[in-house]
């Protein structure tokens, strides 16, 4: 009773999956019925070929001329090379544009969701789903689905033309789909479990790849190059493991079901012998007959195949779904005029679990305020930043930017827009610096990004890279110091003149005067922005009004700068 409940339960998340297909396959519709018609066009010329081949086995026989046949079924040969060749390359084409949609709704959805929310899932997990699943999903909409279609229509062609010349071969023939139907069935049931772990292992295997290249500096420090390796051995065994199980189970079931079709063609050729030995057919007939049980078999076979990739697209719908449900930021039209701005945060309360890292914390940041955030690693200083820029979900409290004018508004995604933020780290892209930089202002003129290096001391140093700022730099900055480009994300973020200014430990990596530098360039931004500053030096405390303090899950205001 529990399985047929689990069966039940699942077959419903079959139904949504399927539903979820069928809606994301609309705009893509007129080209795939484009598609199925030439199939079907060639599956008809097929079987026109078949009759041909008979009056040309039957004239041959008689001694009759044949030869404007042969020419015939050669004009029809050609024809069908033809529209095989056309049906390739536009299948090719939509599957790429359809998987190319899935991928980029669902990036979409990923960077259009609260920052925490995608967090629990693993980078290498999201690539697999946007690249491995919704490969799988394209195959499904663009291949096996329209291909379970046209099987359908030609084995009902295919049988009224066998029944045509025996009534007895095309029932017998069409007997078999319902024994390969419950096989397929009970081994597709087998093959989506199979497939899911399939596709879990090999977002494993691709996290790992992923976190041991973004942190291949660690594992040579500490000598880890052979343990990684085996490492990854490891995770291949197991991915290994999942897929030959997956391939075992499914040659087993085309095994099977390929022996049922093979008895079903000896039969016909026992039966179409016997009839030829009494000469009740011709060899003509005798090749239709042969020719037209094959053509009768083949999609009944080819549904049977189709159902195992029909499971692995299921199986793939269902993870991306999981990425497609995952809630989006809540974004609010920015209504207050953005320059002077401040904060006001009122008994706010949040924890990544059950436990609390901040609790009813309250603070007033006032507009052109410079108000440093000091505490102990671990307290909750980032956390309350997150927080501020909205990143987090399930968050009790209030959150509101408001300005000199006395317009407020609630903390959300739109209220990122005048807010510039240097994080913590290296958080650069592979390109060039002036791509970085205008990450911070896609519209910034060459003057307001060189303005923007030299307030974060870093236009010497950029000027003497071989290119300036066309020098292409790697992942995470590959190719330039960690404090060059720490002050790179500084410009990025003084670029954008934003009236709400957020730094990180953005100054961690530079020495004394670089820093004192930079600093003096922030005293220097016009207009003047509110600025919060997370730090551990107390030589940025000088350039404060405000010192606030966490600790014990609160906030405190040290003295007044």
């Amino acid at each position: 009773m529990n399985k047929l409940k689990r069966l039940w339960n699942d077959r419903e998340n079959q139904f949504k999956y399927a539903k979820w297909l069928v809606r994301y396959s609309k705009p893509y519709l007129g080209r795939i019925l484009f598609m199925m018609a030439m199939t079907l066009l060639s599956s008809v010329l097929t079987l026109v070929m078949v009759g041909m081949s008979k009056n040309i086995i039957d004239k041959a026989t008689e001694g009759n001329g044949f030869k404007s046949l042969i020419l015939g079924y050669l004009v029809l040969t050609l024809a069908l090379q033809a529209l095989s060749v056309v049906s390739s390359l536009l299948s090719t084409v939509l599957n790429e544009k359809f998987s190319f949609g899935i991928r980029k709704q669902v990036y979409e959805k990923i960077i259009n969701s609260h920052w925490m929310d995608v967090k629990k899932y693993h980078t290498g997990d999201l690539m697999t789903r946007l690249t491995s699943d919704a490969g799988n999903i394209a195959d499904g909409i663009i291949g096996t689905i329209p291909n379970i279609i046209i099987l359908i229509v030609e084995l009902i062609m295919v049988f009224f033309t066998l029944f045509y010349y025996s009534k007895l071969l095309a029932c017998f023939a069409l007997l078999v789909a319902p024994v390969a139907g419950i096989v397929s069935w009970w081994f597709g049931r087998k093959l989506k479990k199979l497939q899911v772990k399939v596709q879990e292992s090999e977002a494993t295997y691709r996290s790992f790849i992923q976190e041991s290249l973004a942190n291949l500096l660690v594992v040579k420090a500490f000598a880890n190059e052979e343990y990684s390796a085996r490492r990854l051995t490891k995770l291949r065994e197991e991915r290994f493991g999942w897929v030959f199980k997956r391939a075992k189970m499914g040659m087993v079931g085309s095994t099977t079901i390929s022996l049922t079709f093979e008895i079903g063609y000896i039969v016909a050729l026992a039966y179409g012998a016997l009839l030829i030995s009494t000469k009740a057919i011709t060899y003509g007939t005798m090749s239709v007959f042969l020719t037209l049980v094959n053509r009768v078999q083949s999609p009944i076979m080819g549904l049977t195949h189709q159902i195992p990739k029909v499971v692995s697209v299921l199986a793939s719908a269902g993870r991306v779904m999981e990425l497609q449900n995952i809630p989006l930021e809540e974004k609010e039209e920015v209504r207050m005029k953005t320059e002077k701005i401040g904060v006001d945060i009122q008994n706010l309360t949040f924890g990544y679990n059950e436990e609390a890292v901040l609790e009813n914390v309250s603070l007033n940041v006032k507009p052109g305020e410079f108000v440093a955030i000091i505490g102990e690693s671990g307290v909750g200083k980032t956390t309350l930043i997150r927080l501020i820029m909205s990143f987090m979900s399930n968050v009790q409290g209030d959150v509101n930017f408001y300005n000199a004018y006395g317009e407020r508004m609630r903390a959300n995604a739109c209220t990122r827009n005048f807010i510039a933020y240097v994080p913590q780290g290296n958080t650069l892209f592979s390109g060039t610096v002036r791509d970085n930089i205008l990450m911070g202002n896609l519209e910034a003129t060459e003057e307001e990004i060189l303005d923007a290096l030299k307030l974060s001391a870093g236009y010497e140093f950029v000027m003497d890279l071989p290119n300036g700022l066309d020098t292409v730099i790697g992942e995470r900055g590959h190719g330039i110091s960690e404090g060059q480009a720490q002050r790179i994300a500084i410009a990025r973020a003084f670029v954008r003149k934003a009236p709400f200014l957020i730094l990180d430990e953005a100054t961690s990596s530079l020495d004394e005067a670089t820093e004192l530098s930079v600093l003096e360039g922030l005293q220097k931004l016009n207009p003047k922005p509110t600025c919060l500053i997370i730090t551990h030096r107390k030589s940025i405390l000088q350039y404060c009004d405000r010192e606030i303090k966490i600790e014990n899950m609160k906030t405190t205001e040290l003295q007044s700068m």
